[in-house]
């Protein structure tokens, strides 16, 4: 009998303004506080990935994305100690609205980062993410032996 994997999966969407993509700093958090990271969240039961990226980029960042203005751009099959991830990036082509930090309570501000020069405390696989899609890769794995 086969044992099959049932990851969690999450959406991320990258926006870009002047060479730039918008991150979070993630704080009061229960995983990565204090690092940078994309706006993004788990998939909801019956939510489709793209419905759970624009839906994380009004709660997050407070904006409006329309699933016609999401490009598939990456994904990563990522393993952690306690549990498996398949997460789904899109870049948004457009936005309406401001980028603004809509969460305080779980961000302490929103920075236009450059993706060629991302910090330390830059969430570790999603600077693995941003680096392969800067190199126009599709898909990656983080965090497996191999």
């Amino acid at each position: 009998m086969f044992d099959t994997q049932a990851p969690y999966i999450a959406s991320y969407i990258l926006l870009r303004k002047d060479n730039k993509i918008a991150f979070v700093l993630r704080e009061n958090t229960s995983w990565m506080s204090g690092f940078y990271g994309l706006p993004s969240g788990k998939v909801e039961k019956n939510e489709n990935f793209s419905s759970a990226a624009t839906r994380e980029g009004n709660e997050e960042v407070g904006v409006v994305i329309k699933a016609d203005d999401l490009i598939y751009a990456h994904m990563v099959h990522r393993h952690s100690e306690d549990m498996d991830w398949v997460d789904v990036y899109f870049e948004v082509k457009r936005w309406q609205g401001e980028v603004i930090n809509a969460e305080p309570h779980m961000h302490s501000e929103v920075a236009w980062l450059d993706p060629k020069n991302l910090p330390e405390n830059t969430v570790p696989s999603v600077k693995a993410a941003i680096e392969a899609i800067e190199k126009g890769q599709k898909y990656s794995e983080y965090g497996w032996d191999s």
